[in-house]
């Protein structure tokens, strides 16, 4: 009974992505502007740099890293916080706890499915366009099932924080100021803007400890890295997963402590 709901809602979510195709056309757009301008920032900073290296890395390697953190960003990101916000401030909060599975299995599953169409739609074609552009500068072998395992761990760990601050809504009614926050956070600790390559090194030690990094630097070191070692990889692959446990656990904790508090506005 549990798959077959989670079945539903992962094929409901996908049916919902492809509905809005002007959505998702005008985030592609959005990005190629991204791109435009961040190709033009970083081509101007190692036009400043003699041997065209900068921390380890060259511009090729940084715009390869950038435009796939890009990619990546439209099926990591599913706007839980607003999605959360809405429905406590409608009430619609209410009809979800009487639901037969729990809310954040609702949840999970109510965007893995628009994560995964995204993921076909956006991340794929731009990685062929990097790949042929770039006459294959992105290593093809096992590093690609890390990819695919990390990113999968990623996708859990900015789920179960977006869940966390979904909650605050709960006391707040809000999350606009605490979600634009957070997102900055996430979106700079995480690698998603600049690469930690070029943090300071005292700057770097702290984000590489938190769980952020392991959104998106981890996922993308394996797309742009193939000579990481066996204990390497399942290290870091180990980090993202005691990150999910630890995080969904509190996300969780957090939401039984809290739901005592839901009121439903006239009722």
């Amino acid at each position: 009974m549990r798959i077959k709901a989670w079945v539903s809602l992962t094929r409901a979510s996908i049916m919902e992505f492809l509905q809005f195709r002007l959505s998702a056309f005008v985030m592609f757009i959005g990005n190629i502007i991204y791109l435009i301008v961040i190709y033009n920032l970083w081509k101007a900073i190692f036009a400043s740099v003699d041997n065209g290296i900068v921390n380890g890395m060259s511009f090729n390697d940084t715009m390869i890293y950038l435009v796939l953190a890009s990619a990546q960003f439209t099926f990591m990101e599913a706007y839980l916080v607003w999605e959360m916000g809405r429905s406590i401030q409608s009430g619609r909060i209410v009809l979800e706890l009487l639901k037969p599975i729990s809310i954040e299995q609702y949840k999970l599953f109510g965007i893995e499915g628009g994560n995964i169409a995204a993921f076909v739609v956006t991340f794929i074609p731009t990685f062929i366009i990097v790949q042929i552009i770039t006459k294959g500068a992105i290593p093809m072998g096992i590093n690609i099932l890390y990819y695919l395992i990390a990113a999968t761990l990623g996708m859990l760990i900015n789920f179960s924080i977006d869940f966390l601050i979904g909650t605050v809504c709960l006391y707040t009614e809000s999350t606009w100021g605490i979600n634009i926050m957070k997102q900055v956070v996430v979106l700079f600790l995480s690698g998603a803007v600049v690469p930690l390559a070029f943090f300071p090194s005292k700057l770097r030690a702290i984000a590489m400890f938190l769980p952020f990094q392991a959104i998106y630097n981890t996922p993308l070191t394996f797309l742009t890295t193939g000579d990481l070692s066996m204990f390497n990889s399942l290290k870091m692959l180990g980090t993202q997963a005691i990150w999910v446990v630890v995080l969904f656990a509190l996300a969780k904790l957090f939401w039984r402590l809290s739901e005592r508090v839901i009121t439903v506005n006239g009722g």
